[in-house]
């Protein structure tokens, strides 16, 4: 059985932390589902860590919708969280109720995950008042990279700080049942978390968030390009498999493998007449 929104929420208020991981494929997704990880979100940092692109900006709802319905073949247990990519929910409310069906109807997601504060809280509330569920995501907002002139964290003024408290509070006020805060300081999250009802999922955001989110490919050392400040590596992977492609490499050329042992067999009398 599925998490539920509502288990989520009682997490916050029993003082449990929450965990979240990004899965993009149905074999990742089946691990991290089977480790017991409640949420999952299929972010549309798949743009940059699966697709290669240099942004999340040219993804589109296609190439989401193709990963999100890999994720949720994958688990059982886990929360499945669609994000929203660029520009399916700013041009219109129709727009983005349309497309946030689309990430329940044909991906079979729980949820959906859109970036943006009191700008998007009136969006918001219309697909939760169609019955979908929404995780905000405010600070740092990827698809805003550009206008924000790079990744750096957010709120480090007084009136910058402001305004991402109020974007919290318009999130909370529209519906949304939990909130990412990503590359917010430390004591500026712990406000918001304490002022909200519903859960923050931290990252690069500090320990006092209601939870943490991490990308898969940077925990484990898969993504290579770069490595963010926040993310702490708890694998590398990455040389891992280049070490066992290069022992493959080696075997094959010298004959070790394959063996008898990786091969089939059959009755060499079935053979005296070829």
């Amino acid at each position: 059985m599925r998490f539920t929104i509502s288990k989520i929420q009682d997490m916050k208020r029993a003082g449990e932390k929450i965990t979240m991981l990004t899965a993009y494929d149905y074999s990742m997704a089946k691990i991290v589902d089977e480790a017991g990880v409640p949420l999952i979100l299929v972010g549309d940092t798949l743009g940059m860590v699966m697709l290669g692109y240099e942004t999340t900006v040219p993804l589109t709802m296609e190439e989401m919708l193709h990963h999100a319905k890999a994720v949720v073949r994958g688990t059982k247990q886990s929360l499945i969280i669609g994000d929203m990519p660029f520009m399916s929910y700013q041009v219109s409310a129709a727009d983005a109720m349309r497309n946030a069906a689309r990430f329940m109807q044909e991906a079979g997601c729980q949820a959906v995950k859109l970036e943006g504060g009191v700008t998007v809280a009136d969006t918001v509330k219309r697909i939760v008042d169609c019955g979908i569920p929404v995780m905000g995501h405010i600070g740092l907002t990827p698809q805003s990279i550009h206008q924000l002139s790079g990744h750096r964290v957010q709120g480090k003024t007084t009136d910058s700080a402001r305004r991402l408290l109020n974007d919290a509070l318009a999130l909370e006020q529209a519906g949304a049942f939990a909130v990412v805060l990503e590359l917010v300081p430390t004591l500026l999250a712990r406000i918001i978390t304490a002022r909200l009802k519903i859960p923050t999922i931290g990252i690069g955001a500090g320990p006092y968030c209601d939870g943490q989110v991490l990308v898969i490919h940077d925990m484990l050392g898969l993504f290579t390009d770069f490595v963010p400040k926040h993310t702490k590596q708890y694998a590398k992977l990455a040389g891992v498999i280049k070490s066992a492609i290069g022992e493959y490499i080696t075997e094959t050329k010298s004959g070790v493998f394959p063996s008898s042992e990786h091969g089939s067999t059959m009755d060499e009398g079935l053979l005296k007449d070829l």
